[in-house]
């Protein structure tokens, strides 16, 4: 039997869809899939014909974040940061406008992605989550620059600190996505800004991104590099061994601090 792909390409006319396809696990990122995914929207950024990018997950989920199951974390742990900073960075880099669309739980660094897109549509039923302090972890994937820049630092703090899940309608309230439509209205509104991109001008679009890129987040290579370093020192505490603990066995933490 043939393994399905864990990364779905489609190219319609002007338009890459690219679709994590995880669905069994609601779409949890390794290292491979984010590397896989970072590669295909490079090489579409570079295609002249392709004017749109859109990003989703199979299922009921976006993403629900780096694969956290014992054979993901066992191999060393800056590969899969490395592989979401390289996504980000394609994300922010491509020349067409991205669209992100939110078919449910967006969380850890599947919010990260989605908030790295240019325009961000989700189902009402979907939220995000920055659930990396449950785990003793800090957000990476660009986290720490772009919330501050979508919603200032005291919403930002709340969110990367205590963890709550923002429902796409109070998110969207929040300035953290540009579209909520009912859950059935997905696709169809994905599908009419796409259209609308698509026939739109395209020099106008990038040279937009590059602007919002030096205005709006000109300190996220900088965020990449400090998350990417303090990733790599809070795996090595006991707080972070005891949250991969507590989450594989499905029970709550007991953090010591160190």
């Amino acid at each position: 039997m043939t393994t399905p792909p864990h990364l779905l390409v489609e190219r319609t006319d002007a338009v890459a869809r690219l679709t994590f396809n995880r669905p069994d696990r609601l779409n949890a990122l390794t290292a491979e899939l984010l590397d896989e995914t970072a590669t295909a929207v490079a090489d579409f950024s570079a295609d002249p014909e392709i004017r749109v990018l859109v990003l989703t997950g199979a299922g009921r989920a976006f993403s629900s974040g780096a694969d956290l199951s014992r054979s993901a974390v066992a191999g060393p742990q800056g590969v899969t940061i490395d592989a979401a900073n390289r996504l980000i960075r394609a994300l922010r880099a491509a020349p067409q406008p991205v669209i992100a669309a939110i078919n449910g739980p967006a969380v850890g660094v599947g919010c990260s992605i989605a908030l790295a897109a240019d325009l961000t549509v989700a189902r009402e039923s979907a939220y995000l989550l920055l659930a990396f302090t449950r785990v003793g972890l800090m957000p990476d994937g660009g986290a720490t620059a772009l919330l501050p820049a979508l919603i200032g630092p005291a919403r930002a703090a709340r969110m990367a600190m205590l963890a709550e899940r923002i429902p796409a309608p109070q998110a969207a309230d929040w300035g953290l996505l540009s579209h909520v439509v009912p859950d059935a209205d997905l696709d169809t509104e994905t599908a009419t800004l796409t259209t609308q991109l698509a026939a739109g001008p395209t020099a106008a679009y990038t040279r937009i991104k590059r602007a919002f890129n030096k205005t709006a987040l000109p300190h996220l290579e900088q965020a990449l590099q400090l998350e990417r370093e303090g990733q790599a020192e809070l795996f090595e505490t006991a707080d972070v061994q005891e949250g991969i603990a507590a989450f594989a066995a499905k029970r709550p933490p007991q953090f010591l601090g160190h």
